[in-house]
């Protein structure tokens, strides 16, 4: 009965706009003392600030302020140009420029609204001045950026690492194969978009032209080499890594003399400010989980599903609608905070792979990053694009229908995600 009030405060104070993060820590200390009385709460200070500075969690400030350098030191505009001289050729070629740009991209900031605040700035005005309707221009940045949480490195898969004391380095592998996957599946979509409304070619395939744009590039192409082969390799942590790629960020914009350290500014404190949010929630987390420990509730859940059905994949289907729904109103690292200490255990208990649940719970997420009402990631878009949401999402569904095929086939086909992760750790 306790632990059903403190959920309906919760909720409540969701709905009256107290912040996520405020809310979670609000409820279980009320929890804490409704069931244990003042004394709970000497150590609560301590619990929040050992919660939010675990070794793992320093990546995701390292990972952000790499995107923003790599915005700041002209290397975003490198990468542009070489996808453009490789694919633009291809009807409705600048749709997949986005696409194969937002791939890279995602590798080296981990955030999807860093992604499509980045590149839609520069990719969509370009992509309506080539007759590309607003919704559609904003519909292929806002689902190509998604990438970004499934492709490593992923700040939602550092953040459910930590929260289901799993492994970071082998989510990142996980998701690779199947960001993969997303990406050609969006190429396809938008190719069809391009031949449906006749949408013009960038420029002819020119060979010349792809190596100038190779070259000049090819200095880029070293971060991911250091972020995967680096973390694929065994021979640094994801955190280890992030920091790897701030420092060759930094190189590589000296390297081309086009570092704007105004603009870096901007950017690093954009990046502060959304980590100093998923800090907070990390710490707020702390103290919800310890209430729902002590209380039981992860484990009854358990007992209670094991009681309906044993099969693991009707758990997978049960537990893939109650995070897609979950996405329609919650952030990505919200929803993992809240819900991820209540499911582990019957996880656990299911026999399911704690690392292939991780990457289901991810693709979850990167789809309600599409779906209003929350849907921060079609916002953004939907805001640099000036087009309403409503038309954006009804173009936007056919790229949400491709991450969703994706998710299915994770679910269901385990290898897809899981032999990259069996063929390096196991």
């Amino acid at each position: 009965m306790i632990t059903l009030f403190i959920f309906l405060a919760l909720l409540a104070l969701i709905c009256i706009n107290v912040p996520i993060a405020v809310a979670l820590a609000v409820a279980a200390v009320l929890g804490l003392l409704m069931t244990e009385g003042a004394g709970s709460l000497v150590t609560v200070a301590l619990d929040m600030y050992d919660g939010s500075t675990k070794f793992s969690l320093i990546a995701i400030p390292m990972f952000v302020l790499a995107g923003a350098i790599m915005n700041a030191g002209g290397i975003t505009d490198r990468l542009i140009n070489f996808v453009s001289a490789l694919i633009g050729f291809v009807r409705g070629g600048l749709g997949m420029v986005n696409i194969g740009v937002s791939l890279f991209f995602a590798e080296i900031s981990g955030s999807a609204v860093a992604d499509v605040a980045a590149l839609g700035s520069v990719m969509i005005p370009q992509m309506k001045k080539r007759g590309y309707s607003a919704p559609l221009s904003a519909a292929i940045t806002s689902s190509s950026a998604s990438l970004a949480i499934i492709i490593p490195p992923s700040i939602p898969m550092i953040v459910y690492a930590v929260s289901a004391n799993t492994s970071v380095e082998q989510l990142f592998v996980a998701g690779l194969v199947p960001g993969l996957m997303g990406a050609a599946g969006l190429m396809a979509v938008a190719y069809g978009f391009a031949r449906k409304y006749n949408l013009p070619t960038e420029e002819a395939f020119n060979k010349k032209r792809v190596k100038e744009t190779f070259i000049d590039a090819l200095p880029t192409f070293l971060l991911p080499v250091i972020i995967l082969g680096g973390i694929f390799g065994g021979f640094v942590t994801a955190t280890e890594a992030a920091g790897l790629a701030v420092l060759v960020s930094l190189a590589l914009g000296f390297w081309y003399g086009e570092i704007d350290f105004k603009r870096l500014k901007s950017a690093m404190l954009e990046g502060g400010m959304q980590t100093a949010v998923v800090m907070l929630l990390v710490a707020a987390s702390v103290l919800m989980g310890g209430f729902l420990t002590r209380a039981q509730v992860p484990q009854e859940l358990a007992a209670r599903m094991m009681e309906l059905t044993s099969n693991q994949y009707v758990i997978l289907a049960i537990l893939n609608v109650f995070f897609l729904v979950i996405g329609f109103f919650l952030h990505s690292v919200a929803a993992i905070i809240l819900v991820i200490p209540i499911v582990i255990p019957l996880i656990e208990v299911a026999g399911i792979d704690p690392v292939h649940f991780g990457l289901i719970v991810t693709l979850n997420l990167a789809i309600g990053q599409q779906t209003p009402p929350v849907a921060s990631v079609l916002i953004t878009s939907c805001s640099i694009a000036k087009a309403n949401i409503w038309d954006v999402s009804k173009v936007n569904v056919y790229f949400v229908a491709v991450l969703l095929a994706v998710l299915l086939m994770c679910t269901y086909i385990p290898a897809i995600p899981m032999f990259l992760v069996e063929y390096f750790y196991r």
